[in-house]
Order: structure tokens, then C-alpha cells, then sequence
């Protein structure tokens, strides 16, 4: 069987571990007792008025080396943009509403300053030392933090914009780790490093039917949260294809959880991609494909901008 994502992409199945080889911590009867779980079909729910989907793009423009006031050791550093937005998508239509682009200088030296050139200032943003890891990993990682943080501004700006009465769902592409305090949200993630669950209830997710869920089970790695594995519509091939693994917030009650994964099998779903249209169909859903490509094109070029850098000094 040939997995339907295209070969640049990886595989929408990266690596199966063995639960007994995983940290997770798992309760698996939150829904349903382990002997009940079998797929979930669709049911009657009423949908939001209006979806977000959120998402971010990231870029390094260059590494650097900096030189100290006092003629120590250099510090390296990451220069990049970064850009986040949100598109709205109702009944009548679907725009992207808010787009943000954000360029830093990432370091661990504590007496850096802004870089200003001739395309813009690249602001400083401070990473705590960490023995423990690689200092560009430490870096990216402090990248990453910083994404998320402008994710959040912008879905909390979408909010604010909307009429009071509106009544929404917030679509994360990817893990809720760090956002499980915004409301009505789920997050969506579409490439499935590990097998979380036993082989007896594993199975249930290769049985799953387009538009059918597993029952939600508790996952908790380094943080907790609620979460159910749900097939997209699209074309066969391996057992997992199609496979998403959606969450929300522990903080939940499950009578909560469960109704957020019943509203996700009625949206989700009718968002999928398809494969003549994009390399990484059905996950990756076409609000979140235009979304990128708006915030891609918002980045800049990276030639002007690495020149701009170089010529800074």
C-alpha cells in the first residue's frame, strides 16, 4: 500500500512506538470502557457559525556570532521572521483575517541588542542557557515559543473582532501544548509520530471509516490533555491514511472533551484537501494550505533580507 502523502513531505505516519517504549500516561476509559472502544460515527450536532484556523510559518534567516561589549566569548545568535495569522471561515465565505509578521534575534547573551537595517529592525528576544541542549536547538526551540505566543495574539484579536453572539471554534494546526487556556479550541495534529495507544485499541484507529472517530482517551507526555484519532475523507492506502489526532484542553469536563470531538467529526471533515490539489491530502486542510502561503509570501524574500543582515554588520 502507498501512503498518499508525496515522498517530500515524509510520510503522514513518521515512526510507530510501542506504547511500552513511550513516557505517555494514558487513561484510555474516559468515554467509553476499553472493551467498548470501536469506531464513532458521525452524529446530528450543531456546527459553529464560524471556524479559525490558526496557524504559523517560521524562518532562519542566518546565524550569527556576537561579538560582546567586553571582548568575551561570542555568542551565537538566530536572525528570523516569523509570521502567524487566522482565517475565518463562515457559511458564505472563508478570508484570512489577520496576518502578522515578526522578525527577532534570538540569543542567550544577555547584554545583545536590536539589529536595525535598511528592511526593518530584528528585536532581541532573550533564550535562558540550558547545559543540557545544543545552543541552536535551545535557540529554535525559543523560536518556536515565540511563534506560539503571536498564534495566540492573533486568534485572540479574531475574537475580539467578532460580534459577541457569534459562537466559534478555534482550529490549532498542531499541538495545544502552551494554549490550552484559549477557549472553544482544538488542536489538529496531521502527521503521527507515535502509536500513543495499546495494540488492542490501536487497531480501532486502522478500522476507522472516513468521518469516524476513536472515543477520546487522556494523553498526558509533559503536559495533559484530552484527545481522539479521526480519518478524513480521501483516497485509500495505508492503514492510517487520512489519520489526524485531535485535542483539547484537560481542564475539560469529558462530558466537554466529548463534545468537541463530535463537533470536530462535522467540521473537520468537509475542509480536507484533496491530493491533485495538494501533496499532503487529506490533512492538510485547505484553509491551513492558503493560510501558509499567504504568511510564506508576508515573510519577504530571504535573499534581500539576509543581504540586508550581512550589510548591518
Amino acid at each position: 500500500m502507498v501512503d498518499g502523502w508525496a515522498p517530500d513531505y515524509g510520510s503522514s505516519l513518521q515512526e510507530v512506538e510501542e506504547l511500552a517504549e513511550s513516557k505517555a500516561e494514558l487513561t484510555t476509559d474516559v468515554e467509553v470502557p476499553d472493551a467498548g472502544w470501536r469506531p464513532i460515527a458521525a452524529s446530528a450536532t450543531t456546527e459553529p457559525s464560524t471556524i479559525l484556523f490558526v496557524d504559523g510559518v517560521r524562518r532562519v534567516e542566518a546565524r550569527l556570532w556576537l561579538n560582546p561589549d567586553d571582548g568575551g566569548e561570542q555568542a551565537p545568535a538566530l536572525c528570523a521572521s516569523y509570521a502567524a495569522g487566522v482565517v475565518r471561515s463562515t457559511r458564505s465565505a472563508a478570508t484570512v483575517d489577520i496576518a502578522e509578521v515578526r522578525r527577532s534575534l534570538l540569543t542567550t547573551a544577555e547584554d545583545a541588542d536590536d539589529i536595525v537595517t535598511g528592511l526593518g529592525t530584528w528585536t532581541v528576544a532573550h533564550a535562558k542557557p540550558d547545559p543540557g541542549k545544543q545552543v541552536f536547538d535551545l535557540l529554535s526551540l525559543a523560536l518556536q515559543q515565540k511563534l506560539a505566543e503571536l498564534e495566540i495574539i492573533c486568534a485572540a484579536n479574531a475574537r475580539a473582532a467578532a460580534p459577541d453572539d457569534v459562537d466559534d471554534l478555534l482550529v490549532i494546526d498542531g499541538p495545544l501544548r502552551g494554549r490550552t487556556n484559549v477557549p472553544r479550541a482544538i488542536g489538529m495534529i496531521k502527521s503521527q509520530h507515535s502509536a500513543y495507544l495499546p495494540a488492542d485499541l490501536n487497531r480501532v484507529v486502522g478500522a476507522l471509516a472516513a468521518g469516524e472517530r476513536t472515543p477520546v482517551f487522556r494523553l498526558g507526555t509533559t503536559w495533559e490533555r484530552y484527545s481522539w484519532y479521526l480519518r478524513l475523507p480521501g483516497p485509500g492506502g495505508s492503514p492510517w491514511a487520512g489519520i489526524v489526532r485531535v485535542e483539547c484542553a484537560s481542564e475539560l469536563s469529558v462530558d466537554e472533551a466529548v463534545a468537541l470531538a463530535a463537533t470536530s467529526q462535522a467540521v473537520l471533515p468537509r475542509y480536507a484537501s484533496e491530493p491533485f490539489k495538494d501533496p499532503r491530502a487529506p490533512q492538510n486542510l485547505y484553509p491551513i494550505a492558503g493560510l501558509e502561503r499567504t504568511l510564506r509570501h508576508r515573510l519577504g524574500d530571504p535573499q534581500l533580507l539576509h543581504r540586508a543582515l550581512r550589510a548591518a554588520g
